[in-house]
């Protein structure tokens, strides 16, 4: 299997990104209609979008030991989400995207390369538990505190939360708005535990025929998924808008 892809990993990636763009499709939908119904604004709708950036930041994670490049993948992939913040601050600086999604998985994967050695020390199934740990006590670090809401909580200092910069670690300025957030705390983490992950389960999975399974479909949409991301976007609001303009949606 060490000379073989993973299909498997490809269709999964895939079957998130055909979820990511139905949830964006979703969106663009209601932002054209001027509609905000309450199951996509509240629970639900928050669900969806987390178990998606869940999957692709799990996903990224556990995929990093397989890469052979590290500093141009994960360049690569932080320079994407730094086009995309660019475009959507000139297209619309209502809903510009400030560090989203792309621009965590690069950082993440940039940020093991030095972490690796260390981390190789640690037995997997210790580091992915560690991982999650620290994803949940920094989970609520955007609103100023660290720690597990209902059992304990400690306030960070003001100082912390400057400018955009200060952002991207997780610490907001004050009146910070970004339409897709995901700063390197805490969600590093969750990409540490998909690296642990990794650690834990791949000599037990890697021959196995479970890995070979595809859906062609899905596993071409997962190969060719950071093109895919940047486009499908521009592609489906352009669609979208078109509709709306020939009255299909009344």
């Amino acid at each position: 299997m060490s000379k073989q892809r993973a299909l498997l990993l490809d269709t999964l990636r895939g079957l998130a990104l055909v979820n990511m763009m139905a949830y964006h499709a979703t969106w663009d939908f209601i932002y054209l209609a001027g509609r905000n119904p309450a199951w996509y604004s509240e629970s639900w709708g928050y669900y969806w979008q987390q178990g998606i950036c869940w999957t692709f930041i799990l996903l990224s994670g556990f995929c990093w030991p397989l890469g052979r490049n590290h500093l141009r993948h994960g360049l690569t992939v932080f320079g994407c989400g730094l086009v995309v913040m660019a475009v959507t601050l000139i297209a619309e600086p209502e809903a510009a995207v400030w560090w989203g999604v792309l621009s965590l998985l690069g950082g993440a994967a940039l940020l093991l390369i030095p972490l690796e050695p260390v981390f190789r020390r640690i037995p997997g199934a210790v580091g992915a538990a560690a991982s999650m740990l620290c994803f949940a006590l920094t989970r609520h670090a955007y609103w100023g505190s660290v720690g597990i809401r209902g059992f304990f909580s400690v306030a960070l200092p003001d100082w912390l939360y400057q400018n955009k910069l200060t952002a991207y670690l997780g610490f907001p300025e004050p009146g910070f708005v970004s339409t897709d957030y995901f700063p390197l705390l805490p969600w590093m983490f969750l990409f540490f535990a998909g690296y642990f992950l990794h650690r834990l389960l791949w000599e037990q999975v890697k021959g196995s025929q479970l890995l070979r399974f595809s859906c062609p479909p899905l596993t071409w949409l997962g190969q060719r998924s950071l093109v895919l991301y940047m486009f499908h976007q521009p592609v489906i609001y352009g669609a979208m808008t078109a509709l709306f303009w020939l009255g299909v949606f009344g």
